[in-house]
């Protein structure tokens, strides 16, 4: 088994093509490609060599229903070796239609269950906190429709509240979310004592410096609007 790293942003849709199938969700997947892509090439500490490092970045993927995207970041870093993505979805690939954080190298939750992971970034960043660990930024990304689900209102309020500024959530907006939220998205967050920001999700630059914004003592928000689902 060879791992190489030297992949740039262009390569990545090759890599996505060499996975096929029926169940690919390959909208979901696409409209997550370019956020994945500024948050491993440019913001997250974490490499395959610091995978297991206790002072790693956290990075959860809960929109895993779509997850070639994120099997392709995966393999331009050299978490997991080019030759598993033709596997993808298969009986005896590692690379599921939901990520496995048991089998896929780099994945720290097991994901696909649609509002589970942003309370499960929570979880992170208190645990992190009650360890010491002030260092390490928990990142999670969710999908819109994902706030449909009242778990993850519960999550943005406890976060607020308890003023977790290790964690970060990116929200990609499809406007596929079945509720509209008055405000937006971002007012959401807003109202619960989190920093916001609202950039084109295909714009690397932006999405860099939204990333990056400064936040003390609040959780930070990045809604990443992209080209909505059903207008293709």
């Amino acid at each position: 088994m060879t791992i190489t790293a030297d992949h740039g942003y262009d390569d990545l849709p090759r890599l996505m093509s060499l996975m096929t199938g029926d169940e690919k969700h390959d909208f979901a997947a696409t409209s997550t490609l370019d956020v994945l892509w500024v948050l491993y090439d440019r913001v997250l500490d974490i490499t395959p060599e610091r995978a297991e490092a206790r002072d790693r970045d956290r990075f959860l993927l809960s929109k895993g229903h779509g997850p070639m995207a994120y099997y392709a970041v995966l393999a331009a870093k050299g978490f997991v070796p080019e030759e598993w993505l033709p596997g993808f979805g298969s009986y005896d690939s590692p690379l599921g239609h939901h990520p496995d954080r048991v089998l896929v190298p780099g994945a720290e939750i097991g994901s696909g269950s649609l509002g589970h992971g942003l309370p499960l970034a929570v979880g992170s960043a208190l645990g992190l906190r009650a360890q010491g660990l002030t260092d390490p930024a928990v990142w999670v990304l969710i999908g819109d429709a994902e706030l449909d689900e009242g778990s993850n209102h519960e999550a943005i309020a406890y976060a607020g509240a308890a003023g977790l500024d290790r964690l970060h959530t990116v929200v990609v907006d499809n406007a596929s979310a079945s509720h509209a939220l008055p405000g937006g998205i971002a007012a959401r967050f807003e109202a619960a004592n989190w920093s916001t920001a609202t950039v084109d999700g295909r714009d690397h630059a932006a999405l860099y410096e939204a990333f990056t914004a400064p936040h003390p003592g609040r959780p930070h928000a990045v809604v990443a609007r992209v080209e909505p689902k059903n207008a293709r």
